[in-house]
């Protein structure tokens, strides 16, 4: 069984902050903001690609499967409307979002696609995301030199990633999407997001005028290529999908829950959907 909360996060974006808002670090600021500039276009992708996916199952699992899409919908859509505030404000800071605009045209482009595909690609970008989003919890020294307000951002998403990373995956199981696609789908997916993102913090640090500072990739690599970078330490999790058998439920999610339940004041309850069994 699984529940998934929508909560409003209860922090003020309408302030802005530094362009090296993560205390002064101009790689980590420019990695994060690439994500976060990847986030509105991705999380409707997501939302879309769920809904349609619903659609197409039988009644006897779509009922099984719909509290659990009213709760994934709820949190993605308050993490599209944050990201996209904390965006404006980079925005207003002259940078430039290219990765949300070739988001859209791949998107555009990929319409036509079998939506197991769409389920497929969103299962498998949940899953580096929620790999992302352990090491983030893991990690809470990564955002140290930020505000308080976007500590609490930034460990929120993480949380409810890791809280809904199973949800694209059963569907994709429930529609009979089988293995070869899976995996297919997951490395193609697994380059596009990387090289994407990558790209973004490149032009983000053009912008910073920090790309060519000696100190802005000896921060880059201990940020994500170190023992415990954010990349390096993820290899294992990033196997774990292509294993035979893998189920995202199978990699622990308590650090989100104790992150949940030590900062309940950090958001309210909006939503509480019907608990939803899963697909496993």
């Amino acid at each position: 069984m699984s529940e998934l909360v929508v909560r409003r996060l209860l922090i003020d974006l309408a302030a802005p902050f530094e362009s090296r808002w993560n205390g002064g670090d101009a790689f980590s600021s420019a990695f994060f903001n690439a994500l976060s500039m990847s986030f509105p276009q991705g999380e409707q992708y997501f939302m879309d690609s769920v809904r349609a996916g619903l659609k197409e199952l039988p009644e006897d699992e779509r009922q099984r499967l719909a509290a659990e899409v009213q709760g994934f919908v709820g949190q993605e859509a308050t993490h599209r409307r944050i990201h996209a505030l904390f965006n404006e404000q980079l925005r207003k800071q002259g940078f430039d979002n290219e990765i949300e605009r070739r988001a859209q045209r791949r998107v555009q482009a990929s319409a036509h696609y079998n939506v197991r595909i769409h389920v497929a690609a969103t299962a498998a970008t949940e899953h580096l995301t929620a790999l992302f989003a352990d090491w983030m919890l893991r990690h809470p020294d990564a955002l140290a030199g930020a505000e308080p307000r976007l500590q609490t951002l930034w460990h929120w998403h993480s949380a409810e990633e890791t809280e809904h990373r199973s949800t694209a995956f059963d569907m994709y199981r429930a529609l009979g999407g089988n293995e070869k696609y899976r995996l297919r789908v997951f490395r193609v997916v697994t380059l596009l997001f990387l090289s994407d993102v990558l790209r973004q913090t490149v032009r983000n640090l053009w912008h910073d005028g920090s790309l060519f500072r000696l100190g802005t990739w000896a921060s880059g690599y201990r940020l994500l290529l170190s023992r415990d970078g954010l990349l390096r330490s993820n290899v294992r999790g990033w196997r774990d999908y292509i294993a035979p058998g893998f189920h995202p439920d199978q990699h622990d999610g308590s650090l989100s829950q104790q992150w949940l339940q030590r900062q309940a004041e950090a958001f309210t309850v909006v939503a509480r959907p019907a608990a939803a069994s899963s697909c496993r």
